[in-house]
């Protein structure tokens, strides 16, 4: 049986990591789990907000499930207030008449490196795990739950580079008004990225995962403006896409793409991009099914390593009341079960999670009434 890592971190990672761990139990008797620590909090008590013991945790895992963290805003290791750390504010962001319990600007991973001379450097859990483990996919997909959702069918699968672009970790000051962020572009992560979506196309059809005809991927950039970086992007792929002729290929510039995954996200299979840009539609495309906290990812490399999260942020409004949505959590383990090769458990799972939705057994989130514990409890009966 494989042994799981479990990464709670900080506000409702402590709550829905437990869930998926609980619906892992079911549906696959005898895993093994071990826990680990990272986050704001470990940072405080340890000085690390990654100690080198949960990242040999993470080496010798067959898979991790990774909760959320809260981040400083600023230099001096200030926390995220709470309206930002969970990724917006409680029952303020509409979906059809709904309010939304997970939603911020920082995707819930914080920033990249802060120091301060009491405390020594606070670094982003989850982008030191991507950069130590070279987990360079970040597969984000999006699939309609609620039948009240508004719009089109939503089938689709975003592939995010996640190891550069303006993530990559250099920004400077030039002068004491002027702060600058580099842009790092290279043909081998735009290829290798590239080769990762028309894999994933592929592999959603033969599954019958995607409701396409066709397998096909969107080239997502913004080379008429960043002729130098995202030129080298888009020529990448377009140079990968001659590999795969069964896979029909094409490219959208980001700003029209935000645009048409709101009016038609039907037209879209997988989508490819850049970190920032792969970061920004992930979110957009989570609010057409229901929010933040029923969106999953999972971080992966060329490797048997992954780690996977829910999208949203540690959510501290409402951490330690019991009504944090696990849908999030819980379909990230199905993907980590896809990545341990027990597909069948994964579709069990996500069988379970919509069966469960259908019921209308909905988090404060998505318009209901139930607990996370409820919702936790009726997915494992599902199962």
């Amino acid at each position: 049986m494989p042994t799981i890592c479990l990464i709670p971190g900080d506000g409702v990672g402590r709550e829905v990591i437990p869930a998926a761990a609980q619906v892992l139990g079911v549906v696959l008797p005898g895993v093994q789990f071990i826990e680990a620590d990272a986050g704001w909090d470990c940072f405080l008590r340890t000085g690390t907000a990654l100690p080198d013991a949960t990242v040999e945790a993470v080496a010798g895992a067959d898979g991790t499930l990774f909760g959320a963290t809260q981040s400083p805003m600023s230099g001096d290791l200030t926390p995220q207030p709470p309206s930002l750390a969970g990724k917006g504010e409680v029952n303020s962001s509409p979906l059809a008449g709904k309010g939304e319990v997970n939603s911020p600007p920082l995707a819930g991973e914080g920033v990249g490196e802060r120091s301060s001379p009491g405390r020594g450097s606070y670094r982003s859990p989850i982008l030191a795990l991507r950069k130590h483990f070279d987990l360079y996919a970040n597969l984000r997909p999006t699939t309609n739950l609620l039948s009240q959702a508004p719009g089109a069918a939503v089938d689709l699968l975003i592939v995010r580079e996640n190891t550069e672009g303006l993530y990559a970790g250099r920004e400077r000051w030039e002068d004491a008004d002027t702060a600058i962020a580099e842009r790092v572009i290279t043909r081998r992560a735009s290829e290798r990225i590239a080769r990762v979506a028309f894999e994933q196309a592929r592999q959603r059809r033969a599954n019958r995962k995607s409701q396409i005809a066709n397998p096909k991927v969107t080239i997502i950039h913004k080379a008429n403006v960043l002729k130098l970086t995202d030129g080298l992007f888009r020529e990448t792929c377009l140079a990968a896409a001659r590999e795969f002729p069964d896979v029909t290929v094409n490219e959208m510039l980001v700003d029209a793409a935000a645009m048409w995954l709101v009016k038609d996200p039907s037209r879209f299979d997988v989508i490819v991009t850049t970190n920032l840009f792969g970061d920004i539609l992930s979110d957009l495309a989570a609010g057409l099914v229901g929010g933040l906290g029923v969106a999953p990812s999972a971080n992966v490399g060329a490797g048997r390593i992954a780690v996977c999260e829910p999208v949203h942020g540690s959510a501290p409004d409402i951490a330690g009341q019991g009504i944090a949505n696990p849908i999030g959590a819980i379909l990230s383990a199905a993907m980590l079960l896809d990545h341990l090769g027990e597909p069948a458990a994964a579709d069990r799972v996500r069988r379970a999670v919509a069966n469960s939705v259908a019921a209308a057994i909905l988090t404060p989130d998505l318009g209901g009434a139930a607990t996370t514990a409820h919702v936790t409890g009726a997915i494992c009966r599902q199962l």
